[in-house]
């Protein structure tokens, strides 16, 4: 199987000689790749750390935004195929989680691969999510982003940069609404859920409902933060990860 380095869909942060496994990255509503950089090269010199590149922000501003958590899903599925000759493990933070379960069901149905880990951050899991909210104006957005905080509620504070980054969050906003609760598929691999202690969107009950979708396994970690909680405590998070990524013997 013949890798995918030009895909528009995946950045490769910190190429490795010879990895082992690699760790996909899918970041929250408004997110960019950019969150993640500080991961590139975090989990040890066998594993390849890849992060999601969503349309319509940065490289790919210019292209539309996609307007459902499906369709992200299906679009990621086709660029990530082409990456699992090695053991895949799925990182997803908040709308980035549930883009996770919806890419694993579509990597097992259409290509027959399974994740060999899922790591759910600050999201409930798709049988429990909240009901949709209404529609938010431009300054419902600000006030929802600033709310939860997280790096990007300084964007607001420049006005050109407002105007850049204001069309990809109002998508992905909405595409979280859209996503509304349903049966869910159990997972065909261990599940781990992480939240922060005071996450104004969801609390650790919350994400141990990941449990119900997970026969083969599920743990949890709770630490202190808000709904973007891995910022201030970055290390004891990825320490974590990288323990869950050595093989087991």
């Amino acid at each position: 199987m013949a890798v995918d380095t030009q895909s528009r869909w995946l950045r490769r942060y910190a190429p490795v000689g010879v990895p082992r496994l690699r760790l996909l990255c899918l970041p929250h509503a408004g997110g960019t790749a950019s969150f993640f950089h500080s991961w590139g090269s975090a989990f040890g010199p066998d594993v390849e750390v890849l992060v999601a590149r969503y349309p319509g922000r940065l490289e790919r501003i210019a292209e539309p935004c996609l307007g459902t958590v499906e369709e992200l899903a299906d679009a990621l599925a086709e660029a990530v195929e082409g990456w699992t000759d090695l053991p895949l493990a799925v990182f997803g933070h908040s709308m980035g989680a549930s883009v996770g379960y919806e890419l694993t069901l579509r990597l097992v149905e259409r290509y027959g691969v399974a994740p060999s880990l899922l790591l759910v951050s600050g999201r409930r899991p798709p049988h429990t999510v909240d009901p949709s909210r209404d529609e938010l104006d431009d300054e419902g957005v600000v006030a929802e982003v600033r709310r939860l905080g997280g790096t990007d509620a300084s964007l607001f504070d420049e006005p050109g940069l407002r105007e850049l980054v204001l069309p990809a969050i109002r998508a992905d906003f909405a595409a979280v609404a859209a996503y509304r609760a349903r049966p869910g598929v159990p997972l065909p691999c261990p599940v781990v859920g992480y939240v922060g202690d005071a996450d104004p969107e969801v609390d650790r009950a919350a994400v141990e409902r990941w449990a119900d979708l997970a026969p083969l396994g599920f743990d949890s970690l709770e630490l202190p933060g808000d709904h973007f909680y891995l910022l201030d405590q970055r290390e004891p998070l990825i320490d974590d990860i990288r323990a869950r990524l050595v093989p087991r013997r």
